[in-house]
């Protein structure tokens, strides 16, 4: 069953991409299943289901939460040069400026926003 609100061809495709670059950052971040279920707000056996193939990102809160966090994996990706070992040491890592792990922040609302304007102006200083 593929969960879409906007049934259109262009709207399945987008929910596809971003279904998919969802759970390849989550990978690299070395985010659980159980974490990423908290930060895109689905439940742990509906991101079974994404694995699968058999649930794609739609339309809402999810589809702009997911959009957020393949943002930060970006971001962090290109500020530690594609090296995932430190990419996924910065996630766990207490970070003074953010005042908490990354990981531990991004599974909720303010925290995921909070660290996507970090990594935004770190990755892009004027």
């Amino acid at each position: 069953m593929v969960a879409v609100l906007d049934r259109s061809p262009a709207a399945l495709d987008k929910g596809r991409v971003l279904t998919k670059a969802t759970l390849k950052a989550a990978e690299r971040l070395g985010l659980s299943q159980k974490v990423l279920s908290n930060v895109i707000g689905l439940s742990e056996s509906v991101i079974s289901r994404m694995k699968n193939g058999d649930y794609v990102l739609g339309e809402g809160k999810a589809f702009e939460l997911a959009a957020l966090l393949v943002r930060l994996y970006r971001s962090l990706d290109a500020i530690v040069a594609g090296d995932e070992t430190a990419a996924r040491a910065w996630m766990k890592g207490n970070n003074l400026a953010l005042r908490g792990a990354p990981i531990e922040l991004i599974q909720r609302i303010p925290g995921l926003f909070h660290v996507v304007q970090y990594l935004d102006t770190r990755r892009a200083p004027v």
